[in-house]
């Protein structure tokens, strides 16, 4: 598939599936050839978003199946709830499709498992599947793992990340699979935090042992957590927090906070608002570019294909990130601290969490 225009199946039409034919819209190396929901009306909007921006109609599918047999398609990105992603990547996979999964890469860790084996089976076949982490390629985030690769904050001593949004009950209402387990497998830290989780794994490494507290403090009505904080140790010696709400009107900011003996930095909303280097109280420029979103992403993973080669983001970065975000949910449920690798390796993986989300003291 080398030197080819992709032709890609967009699976799930929701926000998350106009964003993906948006950014595909604008490439001349892929094009749209498919749209997969059964939701007829989402598959209307996601067409008229295409054929306003000049590209062919695409086909319209009620079901995947239906789409991999009907349409030609080299590349199936997948935006369904996030439930449905291991599931659907596999059907991809085994029928030899390249596979851009949305984020989480699912909310199951079992399904993350085999979905990981069956990629590898895959990639031994030139198939390839990338999960999506658009964050990674952000300017900022990428300057921040450059000093740290290069060693110039010193010795990692902690990090600090927050994700402070507000979603109203409305919100939540507005989709029966948002604030399930089921189908959101979680809330803050699954739905909108995930992506930190990620930045906190990509710089400062391995966790060793998470520590949690979760609970609904202003969304009585939902299954899931609106609001979650964590502590973790890492495998370099460092600590660091990791929080996340819904229930923070009218809604703060996105930071992470990297701190060393002899530097750090911090990204807000996307962007290095702080950058201090090799020992000197001076702050250097942060003027580093701007956040690279899906674009960015999807410059990678075609051009990987393209190529023949393995996307820079991996169905293993994908898992560990789904680990971190499960662990916070068991030692939360179990109230003490979980290791790591016993929640990546499956140790937990029959721990019921919605037990570990409860509401606020009374």
């Amino acid at each position: 598939m080398a030197d080819t225009q992709q032709q890609v199946a967009i699976v799930g039409c929701g926000i998350i599936g106009k964003r993906h034919a948006a950014t595909i819209a604008e490439r001349p190396d892929a094009i749209v050839t498919a749209l997969v929901d059964p939701d007829a009306a989402a598959r209307e909007a996601v067409l008229a978003q295409l054929t306003e921006a000049g590209q062919p109609e695409p086909k319209q599918y009620d079901d995947l199946t239906a789409a991999l047999s009907g349409s030609d398609i080299s590349l199936v990105a997948i935006c369904t709830p996030s439930g449905m992603h291991a599931e659907m990547a596999e059907q991809a996979l085994k029928e030899r499709k390249h596979v851009v999964v949305e984020k989480p890469i699912d909310v199951d860790l079992g399904r993350a498992r085999r979905l990981g084996a069956a990629a590898a089976r895959a990639a031994g076949q030139g198939v390839q599947l990338s999960v999506i982490s658009q964050h990674r390629f952000d300017a900022g985030s990428a300057a921040i793992k450059e000093a740290i690769e290069a060693g110039r904050f010193g010795q990692l001593t902690s990090c600090v990340a927050t994700v402070a949004w507000w979603r109203s009950d409305e919100y939540y209402a507005s989709a029966g699979w948002r604030g399930t387990w089921a189908q959101d497998g979680g809330g803050a830290l699954m739905n909108q935090g995930v992506h930190t989780a990620d930045l906190v794994l990509w710089f400062m490494g391995r966790p060793v042992s998470i520590q949690a507290q979760a609970l609904r403090a202003a969304h009585h009505a939902i299954e899931v957590e609106d609001t979650v904080v964590a502590t973790i140790t890492f495998e370099n010696g460092a600590v660091g927090t990791l929080h996340a709400t819904t229930a923070a009107f009218p809604g703060g900011r996105t930071r992470v906070s990297v701190h060393g003996t002899e530097g750090g930095a911090e990204v807000e909303d996307d962007r290095l608002s702080r950058l201090n280097v090799d020992g000197s109280t001076d702050e250097a420029s942060v003027d580093v570019g701007d956040p690279g979103e899906h674009k960015a992403q999807y410059d990678n993973i075609l051009t990987a294909i393209a190529a023949g080669n393995q996307p820079a983001i991996t169905v293993q970065d994908g898992i560990n990130a789904l680990a971190l975000v499960r662990a916070v949910y068991i030692a939360s449920t179990l109230q003490r601290p979980v290791k790591f690798e016993d929640v990546l390796e499956g140790k937990y993986d029959d721990v019921e969490v919605s037990r570990g989300v409860g509401l606020p003291p009374s």
